[in-house]
């Protein structure tokens, strides 16, 4: 269960929330909800992405609503811990992008008082755990699982399948390039892509 106040006010140390999921599954949408929500009661936030994500926005941490909030693109985890001085709340989209040093970077800002909200893929096309993500996961006093809805079946879907074919482990892109789908239904198409390279392949 997520909760936002603590029960002792007077502890010094902040938190880490992350937010993880498949692409589709609105990790961005809540990202962005509980940073506004921040700001509305006037709490000094700042919010980073990785320089290499210009999807939507250069700038913008962007949803597929198109919900959006201002942002500081930097290229490693590094900057932003030179970026947070003076800061009670920090957001940070697609984190698995970043460098393994997100993870110490997060902590020593929840260390400081630093309320830390982190949003990224879990799995990357493969399913595999997506970089620094699960050591964020493993850290962080909360961490809020979200699914997108199955394209093929409808079910819950946490896998996020490629339509394209590059085996590269970062290929930018949304639904022209990735589909949301279910354990069964991204089973069935990876056997079904399977068969069509070893098809392919033997002419």
């Amino acid at each position: 269960m997520f909760l936002e106040n603590t029960v002792n006010q007077n502890e010094q140390f902040g938190w880490i929330e992350v937010i993880a999921g498949s692409m589709f599954s609105g990790k961005t949408e809540e990202l962005i909800r509980r940073l506004k929500r921040a700001k509305f009661a006037k709490q000094k936030v700042e919010i980073f992405k990785p320089a290499i994500d210009t999807r939507y926005d250069d700038d913008n941490v962007v949803s597929h609503d198109e919900n959006q909030i201002r942002s500081t693109p930097v290229p490693s985890a590094e900057h932003i811990r030179l970026l947070t001085s003076d800061v009670e709340v920090v957001g940070i989209d697609e984190a698995q992008f970043f460098d393994e040093e997100i993870v110490r970077v997060c902590n020593d800002l929840a260390n400081k008082g630093i309320r830390v909200i982190v949003a990224g893929l879990d799995m990357d096309f493969q399913g595999n755990p997506f970089g620094p993500m699960p050591a964020l996961m493993a850290t962080a006093e909360y961490v809020t699982k979200v699914h997108a809805v199955c394209t093929r079946t409808g079910n819950l879907a946490n896998y996020s399948y490629r339509t394209v074919d590059d085996d590269s482990l970062v290929v930018l892109g949304e639904t022209e390039s990735y589909e949301p789908l279910s354990r069964a239904a991204y089973f069935k198409a990876n056997l079904e892509k399977k068969k069509s390279r070893n098809k392919s392949s033997s002419k």
